[in-house]
């Protein structure tokens, strides 16, 4: 041994630095995988908390969410990057070391993030959550990554689009191909349609508030929010949009029950059904798939304003909880109940007005729930089927003759939607589409009828369906 290297200190270890925002991140990220559990509901409480004990602030917040949210939704195209940068399946490498992979391509292709930031963060965070060991593996896949731009890796791991249109779309827009191929066949069209709607699924939506009538006003919503700080719903009058970074639980009328947060297509569907022509008496409303109660609450007050009184069942006790407490404070008559729409206690013919918001594979959210489109498998909807159906053929006993029954879905699955209300009428009979465009006006490109279907590219809302149906015997 030289003299010198006798003189050289013994380089020591040095502690993971940990990053509280990419902590955060991966924690919400391990939560999805472990627990399936939804982003909207861990998210939350995980930003509260480090408020509290990190000191988070405003960008903080903001970055976490973005790197959840945009890992989530990227994962199909980050997970086909990430494969061609290692040399064994991707199902062989450790899901938390896969989380932090995402994380960090992301960061490099998804972000403004520089490189070397988004590099030596994202092996820090590994030091500290996988080991020194899988610290490395980590640095060299990532350094890989960071050698080219999304552009590139796009070109080189999805298939040409005129070899196989629906792979390419998967991978370039981050949606398993049995997705890509169902809404395709909703919506019809060229290539330039499928691809705005798969774009918009992996936008960040809008916060919209609904102003439930006769509790609150949309002027009272914007008044508070101020001139640069909300803007009017653009489709529904009583919707009112908030800023990105918007804070709804920071509003008076939201903390009170007053006013709540509602997507447009939501809010468009109840006015819809509220708003259908009747003869004779509109006095008995039914919301018989209420839960969580979004729905119910501004049905609850559109029919208080003509004198008439919702019953609103649920089949899940604590999904009818969450019920309650979004009519509680209602001004005119209403009930919750905890009820199985399939096995009503109701008699047949006692209602005017019936929705029926049925249970269905979410597919029309993918922009709020981006976990949801990797866990769905096309046979769940096969389970689905049956209770639509059963739904649906209660909810038209459940209504007078001259009654109206609104058929809704947050799905633009034609299984779940027309070949559901085709069956049963088929089926059942003993009523008739009504066309459904007309009851709501202004908004632009509702398709044939008399049925409707919303988009996110097309109308910026939750891909809603809606189909309206009167009892003729």
């Amino acid at each position: 041994m030289s003299e010198q290297s006798r003189r050289r200190p013994p380089k020591q270890y040095r502690r993971p630095k940990k990053d509280p925002v990419r902590m955060l991140a991966f924690e919400a990220l391990r939560a999805v995988d472990e627990r399936d559990a939804y982003a909207n509901l861990v998210l939350p409480p995980l930003l509260r908390k480090a408020r509290e004990k990190e000191g988070f602030d405003g960008r903080d917040a903001a970055l976490a969410t973005e790197l959840v949210y945009g890992t989530l939704r990227r994962q199909g195209t980050y997970d086909a990057i990430i494969a061609a940068c290692i040399d064994r399946p991707l199902r062989e490498v450790d899901p938390p070391v896969l989380d932090v992979l995402a994380l960090g391509a992301h960061q490099l292709l998804g972000t403004r993030i520089p490189t070397h930031a988004a590099v030596s963060a994202s092996v820090e965070l590994a030091r500290v959550v996988l080991g020194d060991g899988r610290a490395k593996f980590v640095n060299a896949v990532l350094r890989r990554i960071a050698q080219r731009d999304l552009d590139a890796w796009l070109a080189e791991v999805a298939p040409p689009y005129d070899e196989d249109a629906e792979d390419h779309l998967a991978v370039v827009h981050s949606h398993p191909r049995w997705v890509v191929s169902a809404l395709w066949d909703a919506l019809g069209g060229g290539r330039a349609g499928i691809e705005d709607l798969l774009e918009a699924d992996n936008e960040r939506p809008e916060v919209t508030l609904v102003a439930r009538p006769g509790r609150s006003t949309t002027a009272e919503l914007l008044d508070v929010l101020g001139e640069e700080a909300g803007l009017p719903g653009r489709w529904s009058p009583y919707a009112v949009r908030l800023p990105e970074g918007g804070e709804p639980g920071a509003i008076d009328a939201v903390r009170e029950g007053r006013a709540g947060v509602q997507d447009e297509g939501s809010q468009l569907v109840a006015v819809a059904l509220a708003n259908a022509p009747l003869d004779g008496p509109d006095g008995r409303w039914l919301d018989g798939c209420a839960g969580p109660g979004g729905k119910a609450a501004l049905l609850a007050a559109l029919a208080a304003e003509r004198g008439a009184a919702l019953l609103a069942a649920e089949k899940q006790p604590h999904r009818a909880r969450l019920v309650d407490r979004a009519l509680a404070g209602n001004p005119g008559p209403y009930q919750v109940i905890t009820a199985d729409g399939t096995r009503p206690p109701w008699q047949p013919g006692s209602f005017d007005r019936v929705l029926v918001d049925v249970p269905c594979s979410g597919l029309g959210a993918l922009r709020r729930r981006p976990e949801a489109r990797w866990r769905r498998r096309p046979e769940d909807l096969e389970s689905f089927a049956p209770l639509q159906r059963a739904l649906l053929g209660e909810a038209l006993k459940a209504v007078r003759v001259g009654g109206v029954v609104g058929y809704a879905t947050c799905s633009p699955h034609l299984a779940e939607t027309r070949v559901v209300v085709d069956d049963v009428l088929k089926k059942q009979g003993g009523a008739e589409l009504i066309d459904a465009r007309p009851l709501m006006p202004g908004v632009p490109a509702l398709g044939d009828g008399p049925d409707v279907q919303l988009w996110p590219h097309l109308h910026g809302t939750d891909a809603m369906y809606l189909a309206l149906l009167r009892r003729t015997v």
